[in-house]
């Protein structure tokens, strides 16, 4: 294995896995694979912060050996408690006999409650330090982001901040810095992570971010722990965090989203693109049954407009869409416009229980649902390429 030095004298000793394709308990997929991160700190103290998913503990104890005897850690400094990043603290420990477990509080209880570990634990709080000898590891409580748990460590010497799951990316590589990747691949995975993960905090991660700042805290470096670091630029990704946070879309375009029984919910979606095209807006258009949830939520990220449809079924909408809805409904996405269409055979309550949803979701209804009895017909499909039109217009402003 290659040494990787992020600075002098820090490595990154993490792992990388090529084959996982979904995270989360299978609500995320990560086609480009992933990365736990982790990071070796050689001083007059030795540390590491982050581990790896237990199954990789093997890859990051040999990345170590090649540095130092693990025996020689003084400090292991758990960010997180999930176990993607924690996992490899028990086999850690078993090595680094004389090393202090480091974390905030809840830290220690999550840590405790995964591993029931008798380990020789520090707990630690913002501002909090500890001196290396050369490097000093400063301490950033960072709770919400995106677990009560969640710290940030921050060596000013080296202008180095290890934020743990703030601004990384499921993205396997051989490379581990922005300027050796594409970054149009790089930028739609981070653009996926914030979406799938990050929304629902997005007024905590603004306040962080905003905090850290007029704190004077000075980044040259941003090492997440998962996906690429951010050597070139890291000012790119923390203001697209702030963009994102603030719920302010990249595009004025719109997002056709649908389930459809035997077909006539399909034909009243792609006419209503058509109306929404007429108008120079782009649009886009899923079958929610056939198409990554993972890679709709991001879309939802950057665009302004939303416009669900489905079939009504006992009274209800479809199961696809349902499930759909009620993840939007969790993400609590602003600054967004929405509308809702569906067909029916002879109770027709689907578009009114979508728009209760979207409203509940803090999206505003832009204008008045579109029903169609059965199929659609010439003068029906005429109505839903105006709905289209009516909404994009809405959409541009």
């Amino acid at each position: 294995m290659n040494k990787i030095e992020v600075v002098k004298n820090v490595f990154w000793v993490g792992a990388i896995d090529w084959n996982i394709r979904n995270f989360h308990g299978y609500t995320y997929t990560t086609k480009r694979g992933s990365s736990y991160n982790a990071y070796l700190i050689i001083d007059k103290k030795i540390a590491l912060v982050d581990t790896v998913l237990g199954s990789f503990s093997g890859e990051l104890i040999e990345r170590i050996k090649e540095i130092i005897d693990p025996s020689e850690i003084d400090y292991v400094i758990a960010n997180h408690v999930e176990t993607d990043h924690s996992g490899a603290i028990p086999e850690i420990m078993k090595l680094a006999t004389k090393a202090k477990l480091v974390g905030t509080a809840k830290c220690k209880e999550g840590l405790y409650r995964y591993y029931y570990g008798n380990w020789d634990f520090q707990v630690v709080k913002t501002g909090d330090e500890i001196l290396l000898g050369e490097k000093t590891l400063k301490f950033i409580e960072a709770p919400m982001i995106h677990w009560p748990d969640s710290m940030f460590t921050y060596i000013p010497e080296d202008r180095l901040l290890l934020p743990n799951d703030a601004f990384g990316q499921h993205l396997a590589s051989t490379q581990r810095f922005d300027d050796e990747v594409d970054n149009c691949i790089l930028m739609d995975e981070a653009t996926k992570y914030y979406a799938n993960i990050l929304i629902p905090y997005s007024q905590i991660i603004l306040k962080k971010i905003d905090e850290i700042l007029k704190s004077g805290i000075d980044i040259k470096i941003i090492a997440p722990s998962h996906g690429i670091i951010w050597r070139k630029d890291p000012m790119k990704i923390v203001n697209s965090y702030i963009q994102w946070a603030k719920g302010l879309p990249q595009y004025k375009d719109v997002l056709v989203i649908y389930e459809t029984m035997w077909g006539a919910t399909e034909k009243m979606a792609n006419m209503i693109l058509e109306g929404i095209k007429s108008v120079g807006v782009e649009g886009k258009l899923y079958n929610v049954s056939i198409t990554d949830r993972t890679e709709m939520i991001k879309d939802i990220l950057n665009s302004k407009g939303i416009i669900i449809g489905s079939s009504t079924h006992d009274n209800n909408i479809l199961p696809n869409i349902a499930g759909f809805l009620d993840f939007i409904k969790g993400l609590r996405i602003k600054n967004r416009i929405g509308a809702s269409f569906g067909s029916f055979g002879w109770s027709g309550e689907a578009t009114k229980i979508i728009e209760n949803i979207l409203k509940e979701s803090g999206i505003e209804t832009a204008i008045p649902p579109i029903s169609v009895k059965y199929m659609p017909s010439e003068d029906d499909l005429k109505n839903c390429f105006e709905f289209g039109k009516q909404f994009a217009e809405k959409v541009r402003g």
